[in-house]
C-alpha cells in the first residue's frame, strides 16, 4: 500500500478593520501586557528590568495560602495570633488592616486584608501563622516563584515594603498572576471585591477599599493588585476579562497614582480593541480524522492533549491557518493515546506552532481473511 501525506486545512476568514498600532507606547518605565489564552505576549516595555514589586508581592502571599487551602492543610476558618511584630505595621504608616496584638484572626479574614484592604500587618500575620516566622513564609515563597518560572525574583517578605533583596521583574509578575487566576479562580474572586469591614478590637469597624482604580471603572477589570514604593513609584498588575478572553497587564514606575490608573486602562483597551483570540482546539477535543488501512474501523479521531488557542491583530484572521498533517492512511493496530500526526499553525505562510495529535481510540486490526479481501478489492477498485 503506498502511503501519502494528508493535510486537512481549516482556514480562519474573518475580516475586520482595525489595525496594530505599531507605534503604542504607556507611561511607565516597565510593562508587559499578555492574552492569558494564548500566553500571547501582546506589548512588552523592559518587562526584564529588575523591579522592587512593592505590594503586588502580596500576590505571592496569597497564592501561598490558596495552595494551602486548596490542598486542604489550612481552612479559612483557621485562627492564628497576632504579634507584636505584625502589630507594630498598623502603627507605622504602612497599609494596614489594623490588627492588634493578641488579636485570634480567621485565614479567610487575614486574606481580604492582605488583598482588599492591602494590610501589611495582615501579611505578617498570616505569615507567621503559616510558617513561624515572616523568614522562612519568604523562603517558601520563593520556593514556589521558581516552581512556576519567576526566573528573576526573590521574595524577602510577605507585604513588599522595603527591602533591597525583595526583587522581581514585570513579567515575572506577570506569570505569577497568571498562576494565580488559572489554578485558584475561587479565591480570585476576593480581588475584584471593592471593600472590606474590619470588625477591629478597641475601636469601630474600619471599612477600607479596594485599592485597585480599575475596579471602579466599568470595563471588566477583576483584579489585581497595586503597588507603591517611594524610589519605583506606582505599580499594578491587572486583569480583564471580556468576551470569553482574559487579558493581564503589569506595569511599574508610573509618576502618579492618576498616570497609573490612567495608563493601565490604556494597556489593556489597547489588548483588547487591537487583537482577536482564536480557539482552535479544546484539550482532548475531536479536531480531524484520519484514515485508517485494515483496521475494524475505518477512521480514527484525532485530539490534541492541550487547549490551543492563537491571537493575531484583527484584520489579520485570514492569514491564520490550520493543518492537519499525517502520513498515511495509517496502518492498523493503533493504539488510544498514539501519537499519528501534527497539527500546524501557520500565520501568513509561516509556521507559528505545531502540536503532536493523537489517536482517541484503539482500533484493532482485521482477522487474515479480511485483510486478504480488504487487499484484493484496493488492487482492483482502488478502494481502501
Amino acid at each position: 500500500m503506498k502511503k501519502f501525506n494528508f493535510k486537512y486545512i481549516i482556514i480562519f476568514f474573518f475580516i475586520t478593520t482595525s489595525v496594530c498600532k505599531a507605534d503604542f507606547d504607556i507611561k511607565a518605565r516597565t510593562a508587559i501586557l499578555q492574552d492569558s489564552l494564548s500566553g500571547k505576549i501582546l506589548y512588552e516595555k523592559d518587562a526584564d528590568r529588575k523591579i522592587f514589586p512593592a505590594s503586588m508581592t502580596k500576590i505571592m502571599t496569597s497564592i501561598v495560602a490558596f495552595e494551602l487551602l486548596q490542598k486542604g492543610d489550612l481552612s479559612l476558618d483557621d485562627k492564628f495570633f497576632v504579634s507584636e511584630n505584625a502589630w507594630r505595621l498598623s502603627e507605622a504608616g504602612y497599609s494596614s488592616m489594623f490588627i492588634m496584638v493578641g488579636d485570634q484572626i480567621s485565614v479567610e479574614n487575614l486574606l481580604k486584608g492582605i488583598i482588599i484592604s492591602s494590610g501589611n500587618d495582615a501579611c505578617v500575620a498570616l505569615a507567621e501563622g503559616i510558617a513561624g516566622t515572616e523568614d522562612e513564609f519568604a523562603i517558601m515563597m520563593t520556593a514556589k516563584a521558581r516552581e512556576i518560572g519567576m526566573t528573576n525574583t526573590n521574595f524577602s517578605n510577605s507585604s513588599g515594603i522595603n527591602s533591597p533583596n525583595n526583587l522581581s521583574t514585570a513579567r515575572d509578575i506577570l506569570i505569577m498572576s497568571d498562576y494565580l487566576i488559572k489554578n485558584y479562580p475561587d479565591y480570585y474572586e476576593y480581588f475584584k471585591e471593592k471593600e472590606f469591614t474590619w470588625d477591629r478590637t478597641g475601636g469601630d469597624p474600619i471599612t477600607q477599599g479596594n485599592r485597585n482604580p480599575l475596579l471602579y471603572k466599568n470595563m471588566g477589570v477583576d483584579g489585581i493588585k497595586t503597588g507603591y514604593l517611594a524610589y519605583e513609584k506606582y505599580s499594578l498588575a491587572s486583569s480583564i476579562e471580556r468576551n470569553g478572553r482574559r487579558l493581564i497587564a503589569v506595569a511599574s514606575g508610573f509618576e502618579t497614582k492618576n498616570s497609573r490608573s490612567k495608563e493601565s486602562a490604556k494597556l489593556l483597551t489597547y489588548g483588547i480593541t487591537n487583537f482577536d483570540t482564536i480557539e482552535i482546539t479544546k484539550k482532548n477535543s475531536k479536531i480531524s480524522t484520519a484514515e485508517i488501512w485494515l483496521g475494524k474501523k475505518n477512521y480514527v479521531d484525532l485530539y490534541a492533549d492541550t487547549d490551543i488557542y492563537k491571537t493575531i491583530p484583527k484584520g489579520r484572521k485570514k492569514y491564520l491557518k490550520v493543518v492537519v498533517d499525517y502520513e498515511g492512511p495509517l496502518e492498523a493496530p493503533i493504539q488510544k493515546g498514539q501519537e499519528v500526526g501534527s497539527l500546524n499553525i501557520y500565520y501568513k505562510d509561516e509556521l507559528l506552532d505545531q502540536y503532536t495529535l493523537f489517536a482517541n481510540e484503539d482500533v484493532k486490526k482485521l482477522n487474515i481473511i479480511s485483510r486478504i479481501i480488504r487487499s484484493i478489492n484496493f488492487l482492483v477498485w482502488g478502494d481502501v
